[in-house]
């Protein structure tokens, strides 16, 4: 505990100075949010797509090498390392795109809530002819985030078929 000679006066409670004081006002809050943490995955998810692409032309390049000196070692090589590191970019993705999921679940959940807790409010939000209750439910916003976070599964899956691909037509067979 801090002794002070002067006690420090209260925060003034005047109602201007304070935020979010309507629903309306923290329905467009939670919005806003919900806006900018959508972008923020759009922005993380086409990196990561573009990203994705670049090493498939790279891979396609690389096995179609057909140099006789060095084609061989290059094709068993290259292709492997570049499934490796699709993988592990695959794996460096994730926590950004689930992280901005979650934000956007909690935010919506925010929004769901103000909706649900204030019936008036709620009500008169819901004849806006814009708006609607499936725009507002955990199922509409789950499905549009699925492709986000399958994105990193579907191509770590890809890049193991491809990577093994890779060394299996490479490395000669006995018999």
């Amino acid at each position: 505990m801090i002794i002070h000679p002067h006690e420090p006066e209260a925060p003034e409670a005047d109602p201007e100075l304070q935020m979010l004081t309507t629903p309306r006002e923290r329905l467009e809050f939670y919005r806003r949010e919900i806006f900018n943490e959508t972008s923020n995955l759009a922005n993380r998810t086409n990196a990561y797509l573009t990203a994705q692409s670049f090493l498939v032309i790279a891979y396609a390049s690389c096995m179609a090498n057909v140099n006789p000196e060095w084609g061989k070692l290059f094709t068993l090589v290259v292709p492997a390392t570049l499934a490796l590191f699709g993988i592990l970019s695959s794996i460096s993705a994730w926590p950004g795109i689930k992280a901005a999921c979650d934000i956007i679940d909690h935010w919506y959940s925010k929004q769901s809530g103000l909706l649900s807790h204030d019936p008036v409010f709620g009500v008169a939000y819901d004849e806006y002819p814009l708006f609607s209750e499936w725009e507002s439910s955990f199922t509409g916003q789950r499905k549009s985030l699925s492709f986000s976070k399958r994105s990193p599964w579907l191509f770590s899956g890809f890049w193991v078929f491809l990577g093994l691909f890779a060394l299996w037509v490479q490395i000669p067979t006995s018999g």
